[in-house]
């Protein structure tokens, strides 16, 4: 009789058959496990949250001060005011702007320097070797949330300012022309500006200079760059804040170098893009 042999791996796998292999993350589970980092972390939402407040709190305090010092006026006069676009300018204000395109560019930061400072992205590249998937999940993360927050920190600003001002029969709807575009583009804003932090972050990381690099990218180059030159316009025009002024504008003034809106919105389109592009190949490109 004949006694048949059968060797083993050194993992336990009979000879011959293929060894069993992890399956490959799907990019779902992928986005879930991004998502889990970022509510996890109970500082994230405190910055939201303080976020949220100062930015809501600086528009309705401009629309409480107009209420605060009304004169009296007619039905004409009011109608004026509405006419002028007064309502739409405080509905959103341009301090509220700089200070979410600020803090939101760096919460999109932080998430990724946040893994270099304590070193997790080693783990978490090491468990997921398909660098770019992960990187796109976190895109998806930031969008995502940033987007839920602007649209909240947006419409409630737009609803609070109107109703205070409505105190003086002067608030309006969101049926009301160029109502409805200044809530886009100020919420739009929060998840633009997140993802250009997300980029920086992956190209940068380190926690200081990203943020210094925010501050100059988002909040000073605007201001260096002007409309007096063709070049400089077209650089300022570029700029997401300066997309913002332009979209939320109510009347816009005629310039050297005018500008549409459909231009507005390109600019806000293609930083999100390009920022979604810099921050995968920033790491792909790059070791941990």
């Amino acid at each position: 009789m004949t006694t048949t042999a059968t060797t083993t791996t050194t993992a336990g796998t009979p000879a011959g058959e293929p060894a069993a292999t992890e399956p490959r993350p799907r990019f779902h589970d992928l986005v879930a496990a991004e998502w889990i980092k970022l509510r996890s972390l109970r500082s994230t939402w405190i910055a939201y949250g303080a976020t949220a407040v100062a930015v809501i709190a600086f528009n309705a305090g401009t629309a409480y001060d107009t209420h605060s010092h009304w004169t009296e006026r007619d039905t004409a006069d009011r109608a004026e005011f509405i006419r002028d676009g007064v309502p739409l300018m405080e509905a959103f204000t341009g301090n509220a702007a700089m200070v979410m395109a600020l803090a939101l560019t760096a919460l999109g930061a932080l998430v990724m320097v946040g893994e270099y400072s304590t070193g997790t992205i080693r783990t978490t590249l090491a468990a997921v070797p398909a660098r770019r998937s992960v990187m796109a999940a976190k895109a998806v993360v930031v969008t995502a949330v940033t987007t839920a927050f602007g649209a909240f920190v947006a419409g409630t600003s737009f609803a609070l300012t109107q109703a205070i001002l409505d105190r003086r029969e002067v608030g309006v709807s969101i049926g009301h022309p160029g109502a409805l575009r200044v809530v886009l583009a100020s919420a739009l804003l929060a998840p633009v500006c997140a993802l250009a932090g997300l980029a920086l972050g992956s190209v940068i990381r380190r926690t200081a200079a990203t943020m210094v690099a925010s501050v100059l990218v988002i909040l000073v180059l605007p201001t260096v760059l002007t409309d007096g030159r063709r070049w400089s316009a077209v650089a300022d025009h570029a700029m997401p804040l300066q997309a913002w002024v332009r979209l939320t504008a109510v009347g816009h003034a005629p310039t050297a170098f005018p500008w549409t809106t459909g231009g507005a919105w390109t600019v806000y389109a293609v930083w999100a893009l390009a920022a979604a592009v810099l921050a995968v190949a920033g790491v792909y490109r790059r070791d941990q």
